[in-house]
């Protein structure tokens, strides 16, 4: 990947064009396709929180009654 990246490219060529030819204007086709990619980017991560919810509460607890103990 780190060798060859122009063969990397994601996207298809007709997106690639749209975003490309709209990136100045404003409610553009690139600021809806960088908005999907962040949705995208965000419903796992929300998704794994929600799963280990008990988890993550007790280590902050048990990280922030560590911190409070040592000062």
């Amino acid at each position: 990947m780190v060798a060859l990246p122009n063969l990397l490219d994601a996207q298809c060529a007709m997106c690639k064009a749209a975003v490309e030819t709209s990136e100045g204007q404003k409610n553009s086709v690139a600021g809806g396709i960088n908005q999907g990619i962040l949705y995208l980017m965000a419903v796992p991560y929300i998704m794994l929180a929600f799963i280990f919810r008990k988890q993550i509460v007790s280590l902050w607890r048990s990280l922030r009654g560590k911190s409070v103990i040592e000062e």
